[in-house]
């Protein structure tokens, strides 16, 4: 039966990864619901300048962020430009697991919120973190959960050492999930790095290979999208880790270190629809509509890249 969309206002929550590797990592959720957009940026590893640059081109400025969540602290998730920048935005609450601050007190120039298992964004969604392996600190892993109409969720995991039981019952189901694939063994092992840097990274307790994350998404089962964060720009290949998703009953974004994606819409699949088409409306069954572009034909599902990828 074809049907059409409601055309009551509902929930509308978008996710771009403005760049995401070693040299920065910021990613833009939108949340739109009555006519009041709210927004939260995922990590600040870019230097402020860059970040309000890159936020113009989308129609946004620093003024419109109400929240920003850092799953780290380390360099490249947490540009010291912001130590002098935050104080000039005191309307920007900045989130940080209260044990990550430890070693740093004072690098904000004001008290962040902290946060051990979960916290409320200004837009209304709840976000649940867990802490992962990384390095000595860790990370943490988030879900954020909309209540909506529709209501929908997103999973963020990025710099995790490996894939676990309570990280996969973190993140069971959400309509998009955001994860780290980066690098490929067979390129670490040639890389030519230093032996204790091949270590950290592929020890448990560095970064996901493009298999582990393969085997993560496979048992998250997320329902609409993937989105491939933290590249390796020396042992990993965007067409490689594109080949390990095709045919994927979800939709695939591979991200960029210099290029931002498009805007990944969340919660698509729970859209209430309504009232069928009148069958003079419907399309005749032997017409063949041709594939829209981006689309893989026989799957319905489109492979977005950024731009150099």
């Amino acid at each position: 039966m074809t049907v059409v969309a409601p055309d009551r206002p509902g929930l509308r929550a978008e996710l771009c990864v403005l760049a995401s590797g070693s040299g920065g990592n910021c990613s833009v959720l939108a949340v739109e619901q009555g006519g009041t957009r709210r927004v939260c940026l995922i990590d600040l590893g870019l230097s402020p300048r860059r970040t309000e640059l890159l936020l113009a081109e989308r129609g946004l400025g620093l003024h419109d962020v109400d929240d920003a969540i850092l799953t780290h602290l380390d360099d490249d998730h947490f540009h010291r430009g912001w130590v002098r920048a935050l104080p000039r935005h005191a309307t920007l609450r900045v989130h940080a697991r209260h044990a990550a601050l430890d070693d740093c007190f004072g690098l904000f120039g004001r008290l962040p919120c902290q946060f051990e298992a979960g916290f409320v964004l200004r837009c209304g969604a709840g976000v649940r973190a867990l802490l992962a392996a990384h390095d000595r600190a860790g990370v943490s892993a988030l879900r954020v959960d909309f209540a909506g109409p529709p209501a929908c969720a997103l999973g963020f995991a990025t710099d995790l050492g490996r894939v676990t039981d309570p990280l996969v019952g973190l993140l069971a189901g959400v309509d998009v999930l955001a994860i780290e694939s980066n690098y490929c063994p067979k390129m670490q092992e040639e890389s030519g790095r230093p032996w204790f840097l091949r270590r950290r990274i592929t020890g448990g307790a560095g970064h996901l290979s493009n298999l582990e994350a393969l085997e993560a998404i496979l048992r998250i089962g997320p329902g609409e999208h993937v989105v491939l964060l933290h590249l390796s720009r020396q042992c990993n290949c965007p067409e490689l880790v594109a080949s390990l998703h095709e045919g994927a009953d979800y939709a695939v974004t591979i991200t960029s270190q210099t290029h931002p994606t498009r805007w990944v819409r969340i919660g698509q699949r729970h859209e209430v629809l309504r009232e069928p088409v009148r069958d003079a409306d419907r399309v005749p069954e032997e017409s063949h509509a041709a594939p829209a572009e981006g689309e893989l034909v026989g799957s319905g599902v489109p492979v977005l890249r950024s731009p150099d990828a």
